[in-house]
């Protein structure tokens, strides 16, 4: 493992100006992946939120990437997020542009212009993902499986040091959500450190990591 890429010290999480999670903790190095496993409502997606900072941090300190996220000025949020990739469970994609104009929006709106390395970048991403032939082809003609791993490949476009995973297997019958944790497996493995939320402890189970308990408004390591 590399140096810390996350550091979260006495951080308290609000959801709707209520006080969700209190006194969070937690170092995540470089090139590590964890889980994060609790009940609907427990706190899991506003502390992912407030990491990617959808959601302003009141109370403690997050450090990423040697950067204080409370301290970003709105016009340095979107380097920040270019270094993290987001991959949410309802996908959300655009419904009326293909897979490769998903891909493309991401990198125009991240500052991306030359039409030649856009190309080869994208047709590299679908490869990554298993979609090589399916760029043409719009979310609404993927399966469920096929769009998240459409949502993975949109999320690595900026090579992003940390990917941030809202339950992406939590829509997906159980040899599909395997697929996609062996990518993120593997993209992990090229040194992407990656936090998962989940519910699916068989897949725990077989592939072993770290896991973490948002848990009545405790954050807490899992012995």
């Amino acid at each position: 493992m590399g140096n810390n890429l996350l550091d979260i010290e006495n951080a308290t999480i609000f959801h709707h100006y209520k006080t969700i999670l209190n006194d969070v903790n937690l170092t995540l190095r470089e090139g590590e992946f964890i889980y994060i496993i609790g009940k609907t409502g427990s706190g899991k997606s506003s502390l992912l939120r407030t990491i990617y900072s959808d959601i302003p941090l009141k109370m403690g300190t997050i450090n990423f990437d040697n950067q204080n996220i409370s301290q970003l000025s709105k016009a340095e949020l979107p380097f920040l997020r270019r270094k993290i990739g987001i991959i949410f469970q309802d996908f959300q994609l655009f419904q009326d542009r293909n897979a490769y104009e998903n891909i493309k929006f991401v990198m125009t709106s991240t500052g991306w212009d030359n039409q030649k390395k856009i190309d080869d970048k994208i047709n590299s991403l679908l490869e990554i993902v298993g979609l090589e032939n399916k760029g043409e082809n719009y979310p609404y003609e993927l399966s469920g499986g096929e769009q998240q791993r459409l949502v993975i490949a949109r999320a690595i476009v900026n090579d992003p040091k940390l990917i941030i995973a809202d339950e992406p297997t939590g829509n997906l019958d159980p040899e599909v959500a395997e697929k996609i944790l062996k990518i993120l497996m593997d993209i992990n493995d090229n040194g992407t450190s990656i936090i998962m939320t989940t519910h699916n402890y068989q897949l725990m189970q077989k592939y072993k990591r770290d896991i973490y308990v948002c848990e009545n408004g405790v954050f807490y390591k899992k012995n």
